[in-house]
């Protein structure tokens, strides 16, 4: 037997939880189910768990308008977050609406049912199972949560220490006074590399190239003066603005004046870790925002570099030994653990096989729609945050937009809303313009965007307010398929 909802959610994490909530308060009327392939719900904050684990966004913009944050750290642990959404979705009985070890496999739209056959392994026994519906919502993320990215390293197998995966965390890993080597320099890397320091006999970060390295307080002074004097829904809304206005203006200040923003990033680093180690170290030959800044709250990784607990090598890695690593300069670094902090692998749609009619579709050959959907694919979107500010964000504003659109097809009296490019000339451009190993390895399997709108992502979060929430619904967006016994109406 087939169980059907109006919408499926694929993905219990931020994303599928805002969808819920949006949902039951937008649409009342429909029905929805979100089915989740793991365990538990959460998603990438349920998944990692290696040492420090936080957000690299600040929790007025990482977390839900509806919800205020009301903890005192803005920049807030993996725990933390976890217990934050867990409270989201009971408090508004979300949590009733998941369905746990439910893998999406595959989905398969019938123009003349308007509906999508879902294909779902259930269960430790992987039981094959179907649901249907009238639109499917991708909450599952960007990357495969079941393989992170390691290349691979000549004579790994001969060290005789252990290799980590932060993606896979072991539980029985013990690293106190033990020396640790961690391979990366990304967002990861400098969130570990200060927590393993606490308890390692040291802690080496070791690098191929430098990144941007930003610090900042973990508590928001401004944010915690107006809880004090405001209702707390007031000063959340009133924060949470302040922090996507800033964000704004100083992604835009320095994609416009890039070697002045370079300056001043590098100088605020100089002031903690002064020229010579900077200058080694810190200080990368591409832009700012070519590739994401690296977050670390109250300079808890400058503080361990200070310190000795922890030091940087940037060097290119030549062999794993029985010891530690070798380096290309012939430099080996000592080890009794190796985290391979190496990056993800980017994964559209989980990996969810698309099929429309009987014919397979590629999602890589189509165009992005707004951000969320994609041309001449009918009742599907995709929730996929801003590389440059909280995730949240935009996760929350395809939310209200597919609402938008399941009330617009209800009052046309119409099953089906496809984007079309109706023939338009249209340069396409990669999805994301970023630099960075993990984006650029992927970024053939992802849809490509245009150079104009509604095809272009604009990665500001203001304009997408007013693209999503005041634009017209009806800018390239085909509504058809009229329900039986009903006639297709004009808006």
């Amino acid at each position: 037997m087939v169980e059907h909802f109006d919408v499926v959610v694929v993905g219990a994490g931020i994303s599928g939880i805002g969808a819920g909530y949006h949902l039951q308060t937008r649409c009342p009327d429909r029905s929805y189910v979100i089915l989740e392939g793991r365990e538990a719900i959460g998603g990438t904050w349920d998944l990692f768990r290696y040492p420090g684990i936080r957000s690299d966004s600040d929790m007025y913009t990482l977390g839900f308008g509806f919800k205020p944050w009301t903890a005192a750290k803005a920049i807030a642990d993996g725990p933390s977050i976890l217990a934050y959404l867990d409270e989201t979705m009971r408090e508004n009985g979300i949590d009733r609406k998941v369905r746990l070890h439910h893998r999406v496999l595959s989905a398969k739209w019938s123009t003349p049912d308007a509906r999508w056959t879902v294909e779902v392994e259930r269960g430790p026994e992987r039981e094959r199972v179907q649901f249907s519906c009238n639109f499917l919502h991708l909450c599952s993320g960007y990357y495969n949560y079941e393989r992170g990215y390691s290349p691979e390293f000549a004579g790994a197998d001969t060290f005789a220490g252990r290799i980590v995966h932060p993606q896979f965390w072991p539980n029985d890993l013990d690293y106190a006074d033990k020396r640790v080597v961690v391979i990366g320099s990304g967002a990861t890397a400098v969130t570990l590399v200060p927590e393993m320091a606490k308890q390692a006999a040291h802690v080496t970060m070791l690098q191929r190239s430098p990144t941007y390295v930003v610090s900042r307080p973990s508590e928001d002074a401004v944010a915690e003066w107006l809880k004090r004097r405001l209702p707390p829904k007031v000063a959340y809304g009133a924060v949470r603005w302040k922090n996507v206005l800033l964000g704004q203006f100083f992604f835009s200040r320095t994609r416009k004046y890039p070697a002045k923003a370079k300056e001043r990033i590098l100088g605020w680093a100089r002031d903690h870790l002064g020229e010579e180690t900077v200058a080694k170290h810190f200080t990368p030959t591409y832009n700012p925002w070519d590739q994401r800044l690296c977050l670390v709250p109250d300079a808890d990784l400058f503080g361990a570099l200070k310190r000795g607990d922890a030091s940087v090598v940037t060097d290119h890695i030549d062999r794993f030994t029985p010891t530690g690593i070798r380096l290309k300069s012939g430099e080996e670094l000592p080890a009794d653990v190796i985290v391979t902090a190496t990056g993800l692998e980017l994964q559209l749609m989980a990996g969810i096989e698309l099929s429309i009619d009987g014919t397979r579709v590629d999602p890589a050959q189509s165009l992005n729609y707004k951000g969320m959907m994609f041309s001449d694919i009918p009742n599907l979107a995709l929730s996929f945050g801003y590389t440059n500010a909280s995730w949240t964000l935009k996760a929350d504003l395809t939310c209200g937009y597919v609402c938008r659109l399941l009330n617009t097809m209800r009052d046309r009296g119409v099953r089906q809303c496809t984007p079309r490019l109706d023939g338009e000339p249209m340069e396409e451009v990669p999805f994301l313009d970023f630099t960075s190993g993990y984006v650029t390895r992927a970024m053939d399997k992802f849809p490509k965007q245009g150079s104009k709108a509604p095809w272009k992502l604009h990665q500001n979060y203001t304009k997408d307010i007013i693209a999503l929430k005041y634009g017209s619904i009806d800018d390239h967006m085909e509504f058809s398929n009229p329900e039986p016994g009903r006639t297709k109406r004009a808006a």
